[in-house]
């Protein structure tokens, strides 16, 4: 195979840094600069970044080669039909969430859990691009698509159109996500499935020697570490000769607090990790928070929307003590809909929040089976959209995710600030306090869709 040659999207536009990027190999010396923020003091959602890599390797070499079936084909050419809508697509990710977080927090108990569905359900989609008769129907379905009501080429016209929403410039809310493939410069690929993942995902195609693992590694490391910002440095190490193909999907989220902290309200207070344990951590707080509420006297919790400026927002639901497994036995698509419906505003004497930053690493080829996809792993994967023959199928699917929520401070200058206050005596003040385990999904307003969800245990 010649080798594959760097694809370049036509509504490219230079110096944009919330659009996809579109150069596998990092090019030197160039350097991804975010946008400048303002001076003032204020909290920053500085990182929300999920990462998800597929690794691909050659099925039993016995097996009999097979070819594509024509009715799994999906001609790019040829997608007519209704597109899967923002709003539909996102309830089906948020479905496709909460199944995995359940699996998740199944296997990790009392831990920290964050992870973008978003990201794998994307990265996932991509894949079944390449996938065949039962193993292209259990990644579908296992992504909570019913196929008998969407069709496949719909569900891929609706990521990518979704996916190019989300990556429109702006200069409030930093989004950028985007798909890269490395493939074994040896490895016959078919056009059709590069054209395929170029066309609906602007996955891009980096030719790569897996004989020489520590190059490839040194590749797929550099391309990370430039798409997330410098947040996930060594992606990956020790990779397998037998790998033949690398597929990378990446999230990077930056957003700002409509309505900031101040960081001088900031101070060692206890977050109380259950009935006996607690440990002290930076809590954040601010006084006279007007802000989305809600509390659900059915599930035992209380819902705040705090929003950033721009198009996203932050759901935190914090159990009542004790209820933490009620609230997550009953998270499905409904649940989250009916908070989103059901806050209003509501004035907040006194919030606090403590400032975190905590990151996961999950191997999913050890939970997806829990959800249904599990041929994509055996000797029995049908990937044969990808090279023409049953010969490969899925090693490893390792997701990485970090969740940073942080303080800047003024730039440069020095800077004197005094907080004048009315002396006033508040009879019952409302306070609420983050101060034990809570959830937090972060979501996209504009399509609806959840790009991260999140349990803090602990802070720290």
């Amino acid at each position: 195979m010649a080798v594959a040659e760097r694809q370049h999207l036509a509504h490219e536009k230079e110096g944009s840094n919330n659009q996809h990027q579109n150069s596998v190999v990092p090019e030197a010396g160039s350097s991804h600069q975010l946008s400048a923020w303002r001076t003032e003091k204020m909290v920053v959602l500085r990182v929300a970044l999920g990462l998800l890599m597929v690794v691909i390797c050659p099925a039993v070499i016995s097996q009999q080669d097979g070819t594509p079936g024509s009715n799994t084909k999906l001609q790019v050419d040829q997608i007519n039909g209704t597109r899967v809508d923002s709003l539909t697509l996102a309830s089906i990710n948020t479905d496709f969430a909460f199944s995995l977080y359940k699996e998740l927090a199944l296997k990790n108990p009392n831990k920290n859990i964050v992870f973008s569905p978003l990201s794998i359900s994307a990265a996932l989609a991509v894949l079944s691009l390449g996938a065949n008769n039962n193993t292209l129907q259990e990644i579908l379905e296992g992504l909570k698509f019913n196929l008998t009501e969407t069709p496949e080429a719909d569900i891929h016209r609706g990521f990518g159109q979704l996916l190019l929403m989300l990556s429109q410039p702006g200069d409030q809310v930093q989004i950028s996500t985007g798909n890269a493939m490395f493939v074994e410069k040896r490895l016959q690929i078919l056009a059709e499935f590069k054209e395929k993942t170029r066309t609906l995902y602007e996955a891009e195609t980096s030719a790569t020697d897996f004989q020489q693992p520590h190059e490839a590694e040194k590749l797929i490391n550099d391309y990370v570490n430039k798409q997330t910002q410098g947040k996930i440095k060594d992606l990956i190490s020790g990779l397998d000769k037998d790998t033949v193909m690398v597929l990378v999907n990446y999230i990077y989220f930056k957003g700002k607090w409509k309505t900031p902290f101040d960081p001088d309200d900031t101070s060692e207070s206890k977050f109380y990790l259950n009935n006996r344990k607690s440990v002290k951590v930076p809590m954040m707080s601010i006084e006279d928070l007007t802000t989305p509420y809600f509390r659900d006297e059915e599930l035992s919790c209380t819902v705040v929307e705090l929003k950033y400026t721009g198009n996203a927002s932050a759901l935190f639901i914090l159990p009542d003590k004790g209820k933490m497994q009620q609230v997550e036995a009953n998270l499905q698509p409904e649940t989250l809909r009916k908070w989103r419906d059901s806050l209003s505003t509501r004035r907040i004497d006194e919030f606090y929040m403590p400032k975190f930053s905590i990151s996961t690493d999950y191997s999913l080829e050890k939970i997806l089976p829990q959800l249904g996809i599990k041929e994509v792993f055996s000797t029995q994967a049908d990937l044969s959209g990808i090279t023409g023959a049953k010969d490969l199928s899925v090693s490893q699917v390792v997701h990485k995710a970090v969740l940073d929520v942080a303080e800047t401070g003024t730039e440069a200058a020095a800077a004197t600030g005094a907080k004048i206050v009315f002396l006033s005596a508040r009879i019952n003040p409302f306070i609420l306090s983050l101060d034990r385990p809570f959830l937090m999904i972060i979501l996209d307003t504009n399509t609806q869709v959840a790009l991260f969800l999140a349990k803090i245990m602990n802070p720290k």
